[in-house]
């Protein structure tokens, strides 16, 4: 097997409270790496197990394939019909192309809930149970003939009358004796390495027996072990499987980010597919965000046809062009951020999601500096009754990723980096804030917990210097002891500028659509072009759903926190201690 998975370990917050287990699963044929992540070490090592078996399938096919594909070329070969060899390599390269601008299709008639049984594990042990020993032969004494007695007519001497007469049978008698002795002897050395040599081979035969015996007897008890070991696993995984299925069937969080991490990880995409993602699922307003990793456009197929070339007696490759090769990667990627919800949404038979934040991310070589970089370079937020209201099959991906009110550069081969609509929040992360406000402030800073009165002036700050580079300025109108801000920001660019309404809410539970229709009225009442609606926390499906169409702009913390990187300062948002903050006070 080359799916590898690596020791289960704890991670640990800064208080040193176990958040989850997690493990590393490696498949070094497919070049895939994943992180599996849990409650507990029995699931870790569960889901590993399943992502170990999946990717261990799609290699068995993989390798099949090629080997299908080189047992006919090695035929083709034979016959010296290289045109062939050509023409079905150029077959496999418009395959491979083909694949790319098909993501969609392939999904649609497939998609649905995880079928459970499909992820469990019902093989039987399948190592053969030992044979019984074939023993050797057992050993047989060596025949070295009968005794040599005196009795036997051999060793009589012959004496005749003669021999009487003239005095030989004394010598005859001589010479019969003698040769008994010697018989005898030559008898008695024979006997004695024959009786020698058994006794041995009887004594090395009871050793080979035993050997071979004590072999079978351990052999037998070590597969015994093996297949209720085997047995007890495969049924614990199960059982877990089975915690999981009934989890996700009461909701529960963890199980339903697990859940549609399997719906992702059994989606058949090509070898250029990287396949990792992390989730993030928000009970409150039933929200999946997910981060996709996306193939970088260095990773995608090329080769467009191949050419024998009779004169010179080789094969000459043709490649797609730039220009071809630059429209395949911008369709690879919005064909991707929509088949992903729609598989998504199409798992989703308890209606635990009612809307998905899909966050494209890429990993490539940067141009400037030669180093490995990380960017989001589409970002698109949908709610499920509207989205699947759309007939996937028919649209043109790039469209309907605009008309979703989808964020991404007019050339996504540009690896332009979007602030994402919604970002995941990570443990320990820290922001960056314009403070200005008071010099005691650091990274150790909670935004979502300072004084409504300081979270004023930052955000007016903030988006000062925003607007600065456009000779634009923020003023303040008003402000509210809930820990929001009133600002209008004057910006004079004469195409996108205008007067842009700030407000600004300093929450730790969801804005609610009311907020943004309130925002949406002070707009049309103030006149203004556009109005920026900011908040430490986030907003509800139904409030990006108002927004749609409307001169507003939604900013989340995850926003927020983002607008402050870009000004190159540090603080940090933590939603729960701020909460604790307001319960104490």
């Amino acid at each position: 097997m080359k799916s590898q998975i690596g020791p289960i370990q704890e991670h640990y917050s800064v208080k040193g409270v176990v958040l989850h287990y997690y493990t590393h699963v490696l498949h070094s044929g497919l070049n895939k790496s994943r992180v599996i992540k849990a409650s507990s070490p029995g699931l870790v090592a569960t889901l590993a197990e399943v992502q170990a078996k999946e990717w261990e399938g799609k290699w068995k096919e993989i390798c099949a394939k090629q080997a299908a594909r080189d047992e006919k070329a090695s035929q083709i070969w034979s016959r010296n019909q290289n045109q062939n060899i050509a023409s079905e390599k150029t077959a496999d390269a418009q395959e491979r192309l083909e694949e790319l601008t098909k993501l969609i299709s392939a999904v649609i008639d497939k998609a649905g809930p995880l079928e459970w049984d499909k992820v469990k594990n019902f093989a039987d042990f399948s190592e053969k149970k030992p044979k019984p020993p074939k023993y050797p032969d057992k050993p047989i004494l060596k025949d070295v003939g009968p005794e040599p007695l005196g009795s036997m007519a051999k060793y009589q001497p012959k004496v005749g009358f003669f021999d009487t007469i003239f005095g030989q049978a004394k010598n005859k008698t001589e010479a019969a004796n003698k040769l008994l002795a010697n018989d005898h002897a030559y008898w008695s050395k024979e006997k004695a390495a024959a009786d020698q040599g058994f006794e041995a081979a009887c004594a090395n035969y009871e050793s080979e027996c035993a050997k071979l015996k004590k072999d079978y007897e351990e052999g037998c008890i070590k597969w015994e072990e093996d297949k209720v070991r085997y047995l007890k696993e495969r049924d614990e995984q199960n059982t877990l499987i089975d915690s999981l299925k009934e989890g996700y069937s009461k909701g529960e969080p963890e199980a339903i980010i697990h859940y549609n991490e399997t719906i992702l990880s059994r989606s058949d995409y090509p070898e250029c597919f990287p396949k990792e993602f992390e989730m993030e699922y928000i009970p409150d307003t039933k929200t999946l965000i997910v981060e996709y990793l996306l193939p970088d456009i260095s990773a995608l197929p090329t080769l467009k046809e191949v050419k024998f070339i009779q004169s010179k007696e080789e094969f000459q490759e043709k490649v797609i062009s730039q220009t071809e090769l630059n429209r395949a990667f911008d369709e690879v990627i919005y064909q991707t951020a929509l088949r992903t919800m729609y598989e998504i949404y199409k798992a989703d038979e308890p209606h635990y999601i009612e809307a998905i934040v899909f966050n494209g991310i890429v990993n490539y070589i940067d141009k400037t500096s030669g180093h490995d970089a990380s960017a989001c370079i589409v970002s698109i937020q949908t709610i499920k009754e509207e989205f699947l209201a759309i007939n996937l099959g028919l649209v043109e991906a790039k469209a309907c990723f605009k008309n979703l009110k989808g964020v991404a550069s007019s050339k996504l081969h540009g690896i332009s980096p979007v602030a994402p609509i919604m970002a995941m929040k990570r443990e320990d992360s820290r922001f960056v804030a314009a403070h200005d406000v008071t010099d005691q402030m650091d990274d150790s800073t909670n935004l979502a917990a300072m004084d409504w009165q300081d979270f004023e002036h930052l955000i007016r700050e903030l988006f000062g210097k925003e607007f600065s580079s456009s000779g634009g300025e923020v003023k303040i109108t008003q402000a509210s002891r809930d820990g929001g801000v009133d600002a209008v920001a004057f910006d004079p660019d004469p195409i996108r500028g205008g007067k842009i309404v700030i407000q600004a809410k300093r929450y730790t539970n969801t804005v609610t659509v009311s907020a943004v229709r309130d925002l949406y009225g002070t707009v049309m009442n103030e006149g203004a072009n556009k109005g920026v609606l900011v908040t430490t926390s986030d907003y509800g499906p139904d409030a990006y759903a108002f927004a749609k169409d409307k001169p507003l702009v939604l900013l989340n913390g995850a926003n927020l926190l983002h607008l402050l990187q870009k000004h190159g300062h540090k603080a940090r948002i933590d939603i729960k201690e701020a909460k604790l903050q307001q319960q104490s006070s």
